[in-house]
């Protein structure tokens, strides 16, 4: 067992923090969507001028600039439209310092497995643990100039870091770039002109709790009426009285709509956001707010009735319930789900597997959820697999980070706890040790199943392997391993081995052979000696 790495302890994650929900703004009057397009390319250009400002200051940013920015933006706008425009300008920028940090941590692991490689002769065989040397000298030279290009980009995003410089696209970058591959995307300019304005628009309304209905910007009364307070240069385009802009269109919030309803009717904070699908042409509004911080329950507790381990793969679960002890209940179950196709199909497929899995988890009975904590940041790269293509693609497609978000958000609903435990060796050590013992001709046990149910005895603290050697004066001759050889003399010896129950009847057991009893020598030097004196009783004198 050298060489493996200590594992980290299991914990309960956090609960959700916030919740948002939305519905859509039917019946709309062909002046109401003049004036949303008006006001939300208005508070578009200034929340790219402002996001513009900000990026500019970098790391010498502080609350005078912020107070100046904010004072600007006021004077377009009003107080309460210059604090959320402010506010989503910071969240973006902090967002895109840490995808910057991460971005660096990336480009580090591919520096250290490149130089690795590059520092071994050609042809050098790889272990489980490390990478070889190249095939090639071509392939060594061709590497090489990658390290190289990897070392310039490095030191390029480790220069924007400490001088505070951020890459920052208002309607996002992966759009920008569809601009130059529209055939591709099958887009006309007018449609990606009309998508690219749309999500540069800005909509949106911090809430404010002590105020009525919890926002003074969009504020919607429990009866589903919409009204806008328009910026100042857009005042003259109200139809009620303080500038406000009511909307035909009624809200009724199918999901979550009494919580909601219970906020707004003792005015708590909700904020609010209005956008345009424009594949739909449908205009909707989402109402978000945050919840009280929910102490999570202690781990012991989470273990008492058991637990339900999940393994995540590339395109299904496989889930397994565990008692207390560790010990399978039943057959693995899988829930499958496919991350083909546009970002809305995947998101859709990742909701209903775990759906399912929640459904069929609080029908065991047990109280948490098991599953990995994994990371796939360092072994994304390409320099680590290297043409290893497809296992890199099945790491990239195992969704992550999506699914810890929307897991723990909906088990919440479902008053189930989930337990995150390190991954290390997980699939492995699940195969060894419970693959083939859980093995039946009506079961068919895969690798993933097997490590589920590894998943599920380590978030409950039990090794991962079936059974532990008992204490030395505890096993059958008081000192060593009771499966050591016993010495010349003992009884039993032998005699047959007791039947083994680690494999099917008839069958033939893990290691391959068929237990019987050992049969007698062929010769007279390997008989078994008895040590043992018996006297005839005829040789016997009176």
């Amino acid at each position: 067992m050298g060489g493996l790495r200590e594992l980290a302890a299991s914990f309960v994650v956090p609960g959700p923090r916030g919740v948002a929900v939305r519905d859509r703004l039917k019946h709309l009057t062909p002046q109401d969507e003049t004036v949303l397009r008006a006001v939300g390319e208005h508070q578009g250009r200034l929340a790219s001028r402002d996001l513009k400002a900000r990026c500019a200051d970098g790391l010498q940013h502080s609350a005078d600039t912020w107070a100046s920015r904010k004072r600007a933006l006021t004077a377009l706008s009003s107080s309460r439209i210059a604090g959320a425009i402010t506010k989503a300008t910071h969240d973006q920028w902090a967002l895109a310092r840490r995808c910057q940090a991460t971005h660096i941590q990336t480009l580090e692991a591919g520096i250290r497995t490149l130089r690795h490689r590059l520092s071994l002769p050609i042809g050098t065989p790889g272990t489980k643990r490390a990478a070889g040397g190249y095939r090639s000298r071509s392939g060594w030279f061709h590497k090489s100039r990658r390290l190289a290009a990897l070392e310039a980009r490095h030191a390029a995003v480790v220069a924007d870091r400490q001088a505070g410089r951020v890459r920052v696209v208002r309607g996002g970058r992966r759009l920008l770039n569809t601009r130059h591959h529209l055939t591709r995307a099958r887009l006309t300019e007018g449609r990606w002109r009309e998508r690219w304005e749309a999500e540069r628009w800005f909509i949106a309304a911090d809430g404010e709790s002590g105020k009525r209905f919890g926002n003074e910007t969009i504020r919607v009364t429990p009866d589903g009426e919409v009204s806008i307070k328009l910026p100042a240069p857009l005042a003259h385009l109200a139809n009620t009285p303080h500038g406000r802009y009511t909307l035909t269109a009624r809200i009724g919030f199918a999901h979550r709509g009494v919580e909601w309803a219970d906020r707004i009717a003792a005015n708590r904070a909700v904020a609010y956001r209005i956008h345009l699908d424009t594949d739909r042409h449908r205009w909707y509004l989402t109402a978000s707010w945050q919840r009280p911080t929910v102490q999570t329950i202690p781990l012991e507790t989470a273990r008492a009735r058991g637990m339900v381990g999940v393994d995540t793969n590339a395109d299904h679960f496989a889930a397994y319930h565990l008692d207390p002890h560790g010990n399978p209940i039943g057959n693995p179950h899988h829930f499958p789900y496919d991350l083909s196709g546009t970002t809305t199909h995947r998101d859709a497929q990742i909701r209903h597997a775990l759906t399912q899995l929640l459904h069929w988890a609080k029908q065991t009975g047990a109280a948490a959820i098991a599953i990995e904590d994994l990371d796939f940041t360092t072994d994304k790269t390409r320099e680590k697999h290297g043409r290893r293509k497809q296992f890199r693609q099945l790491i990239s497609g195992i969704p992550t980070g999506r699914l810890k978000a929307r897991l723990v958000s909906m088990a919440a609903e479902q008053g189930l706890s989930i337990v995150a435990v390190d991954p290390a060796y997980t699939s492995m050590w699940g195969a060894q040790h419970w693959q083939k013992p859980l093995a039946t001709p009506k079961r068919k046990m895969s690798r993933h199943d097997a490590a589920g149910i590894a998943i599920g005895r380590r978030a409950l603290g039990h090794p991962v392997r079936r059974r532990t050697a008992p204490p030395p004066h505890d096993r059958s001759d008081r000192a060593g391993h009771r499966t050591a050889q016993a010495p010349p003399g003992t009884r039993g010896r032998e005699g047959t081995r007791p039947p083994a129950t680690d494999h099917a009847p008839g069958g033939v057991p893990p290691n391959g052979t068929r237990k019987r009893e050992p049969s007698a020598s062929n010769t007279v030097r390997d008989a078994p000696r008895t040590q043992q004196w018996v006297q005839d009783s005829l040789l016997r004198t009176g």
